[in-house]
């Protein structure tokens, strides 16, 4: 489960990186960010309970 978490945090920040320096003006992609970042914590919260 974690294996998937970290691509899909991965994907979820190249995909606005992506956005961000093609598509700078849509709040969309910040979005993504955001949820990448939530992400990134949930993940360090169950690392830290191993």
């Amino acid at each position: 489960m974690k294996t998937f978490l970290y691509t899909f945090l991965v994907l979820l920040v190249i995909l606005w990186a992506i956005g961000f320096f093609v598509y700078a003006l849509s709040a969309l992609i910040h979005i993504l960010l955001i949820v990448a970042v939530i992400l990134f914590l949930v993940i360090s919260k169950t690392n830290s309970k191993d």
